[in-house]
């Protein structure tokens, strides 16, 4: 079994953010693996779309086992458990509010790409400065 470190960006517009999150985190202990580092929250406006509610963010770097496609399957899993509606979410080419997010944005050692998924993930990485600023808090994030 091959090791990896995963980081992930966890976000939450809507109901109680920081639980929204805290609560995820958890999902992710019990179905991804360790969780090794958690950033500071960030509070940042909606990117992409219009909305009233500011989004709560953290990144996460988590020990795990999974390929890929088995993290998007978990993590696809653990945002629909938790109410996240997938068919409002995007519609049309737009995003929406949304109780949960979880983007994987590095995994260790990987690049990936499938019609699914896109590994690195570029937007976090080069285009959104929330991203940018919440992922170099995680002092590990440079070494993966």
């Amino acid at each position: 079994m091959l090791h990896r470190t995963v980081i992930l960006l966890l976000g939450s517009n809507l109901g109680d953010q920081k639980k929204n999150l805290e609560e995820a985190l958890s999902e992710i202990k019990l179905q991804i693996g360790k969780v090794l580092q958690i950033s500071n929250f960030l509070y940042s406006e909606p990117v992409e779309f219009v909305s009233s509610n500011i989004f709560c963010n953290i990144a996460a770097s988590v020990n795990t086992i999974l390929s890929p496609i088995e993290l998007l399957r978990v993590i696809k899993k653990v945002e629909q458990k938790m109410g996240r509606e997938f068919d409002s979410s995007f519609y049309e080419g737009e995003y929406r509010d949304r109780v949960i997010d979880i983007d994987i944005v590095k995994i260790e050692g990987l690049h990936f790409e499938c019609n699914k998924l896109s590994i690195p993930h570029k937007k976090h990485l080069e285009e959104r400065q929330f991203s940018k600023e919440i992922l170099n808090n995680l002092i590990n994030f440079c070494k993966t």
